[in-house]
C-alpha cells in the first residue's frame, strides 16, 4: 500500500465509480487499489453526488472546492501570531513583500512567502472583510495616468542629465536626490518631494503655490538642514517650477540636472515614492487643508517600511547609516 499517505487522483477516482458500477464492494475497492478501506469509505461518503451516486468528475470537483476552501493556507491561519503581525503590517501599508522579506530579515529564514500573503488576502472568507483594500494596488485593473505637462520655455543654466556622472547613475554615492511637486486641488498648491537615489529616504514640504520662486524656497529650506556631504546633486523634471534651480548651486553648491521631457523613468525612485504618496493624499487633495504635521507622520511611515531594493532595510535605517559615515570623516 505504497499510496495510503497521498490524496486520492483522479484516475483513482474513475477507478472506483468503475468498480462501484460492477458492484464491488469497499473492502474488494480498497484492495484492487492499494489503499486501506476506511479511505474509500470516507471518499465514498464525502463526495457521493447527492449522497448516493458517485460520479468520479463530481468527486474531484468536490474535493478540489474542500482543498480551496480549508487547506489553502493553514500556515497563516494556524499559526495566531503571524496571521496577527500580517494584519498589523497591512495596515501600516506594507505590501505582502514587504511583510514576508522583513520577516526573512528578522528570523534569518523564510518565514511566509509573499505569494502566500496574496493567496491568503484573496481566500473567500477574507474578501468578506476586504482586506485588499491595504494592498498598493487593490483596483480591478491598471489606471492609466496622465504626466504633467513640460514647460517648454528655455530653462537658464540647465545641465542635461545625460552629463550626470556615472557613479550617481550607479546609485554608488550617497547623497543625490530626485525632486518633484505632487500636485493639489486646481494645480495650484501641492507638496514638493524630494528622494535620495542611495538609501530612498523621502522627504515632502508644502508649496503654496506651484511656481519656481516658492520651489527653491522649499528646495532651500530642505537641504540647508543636511551636512553638505549629503547633498551633492539633484535631479529634476522640466516643469516651471524649476527654473530657479541655479540658485541651489549659487548658495548651497548643489549640482542640478535635467531629465529629458516626458521621462519619468529617468527619476523613477521619486516617481515610485510619490505613487505611495498618492495612496495617502489623492489627486484632487487640497493641501490647504492637510498641516505640515500630518504631512511629517506620512512620510515617517514610508521612510520605516522595509524595503525590497535596501535588503529589507528601511530607508531611514539605510539613510541614518549613510549619514553617519559621511559625517564621521
Amino acid at each position: 500500500m505504497s499510496n495510503i499517505y497521498h490524496q486520492l487522483s483522479d484516475t483513482e477516482r474513475d477507478l472506483i465509480a468503475l468498480y462501484k458500477g460492477q458492484g464491488l464492494g469497499v473492502n474488494q475497492i480498497a484492495k484492487k487499489l492499494g489503499r486501506y478501506s476506511s479511505s474509500i469509505s470516507r471518499e465514498l461518503k464525502r463526495n457521493s453526488f447527492k449522497g448516493k451516486y458517485y460520479v468520479a468528475i463530481h468527486a474531484q470537483a468536490q474535493a478540489g472546492e474542500r482543498k480551496s476552501k480549508v487547506n489553502s493556507h493553514p500556515k497563516i491561519a494556524n499559526t495566531k501570531w503571524l496571521e496577527k503581525y500580517l494584519r498589523l503590517k497591512l495596515r501600516c501599508g506594507w505590501s505582502p513583500e514587504q511583510i514576508a522579506g522583513r520577516l526573512w530579515k528578522e528570523s534569518g529564514k523564510q518565514v511566509v512567502c509573499h505569494e502566500t500573503i496574496y493567496s491568503y488576502l484573496y481566500q473567500e472568507g477574507n474578501l468578506k472583510e476586504n482586506l485588499r483594500e491595504y494592498l498598493p494596488r487593490h483596483h480591478k485593473k491598471r489606471r492609466q495616468w496622465s504626466g504633467r505637462r513640460v514647460h517648454r520655455g528655455q530653462i537658464a543654466r540647465r545641465v542635461s542629465i545625460h552629463q550626470r556622472p556615472e557613479v550617481i547613475n550607479k546609485r554608488m554615492k550617497f547623497g543625490h536626490w530626485e525632486d518633484d511637486t505632487v500636485e493639489g486641488k486646481g494645480h495650484k498648491d501641492g507638496l514638493h518631494t524630494s528622494i535620495e537615489r542611495l538609501s530612498r529616504f523621502y522627504l515632502a514640504r508644502k508649496v503654496s503655490r506651484i511656481a519656481s520662486e516658492e520651489t527653491v524656497l522649499v528646495q532651500k529650506h530642505i537641504f540647508s538642514r543636511l551636512p553638505a556631504p549629503s547633498r551633492l546633486s539633484v535631479t529634476h523634471d522640466n516643469g516651471r517650477e524649476n527654473h530657479l534651480h541655479y540658485q541651489l548651486t549659487d548658495d548651497l553648491g548643489i549640482k542640478t540636472y535635467f531629465a529629458d521631457p516626458y521621462s519619468s523613468w529617468q527619476r523613477g525612485s521619486n516617481e515610485n515614492a510619490n505613487g505611495i504618496l498618492r495612496r495617502y493624499f489623492p489627486k484632487g487633495t487640497d493641501f490647504s487643508h492637510i498641516s505640515q504635521a500630518e504631512i511629517n507622520a506620512v512620510i515617517w511611515e514610508i521612510n520605516s517600511k522595509p524595503r525590497k531594493c535596501l535588503g529589507y532595510n528601511t530607508a531611514q535605517e539605510v539613510f541614518d547609516y549613510q549619514l553617519s559615515r559621511c559625517t564621521s570623516r
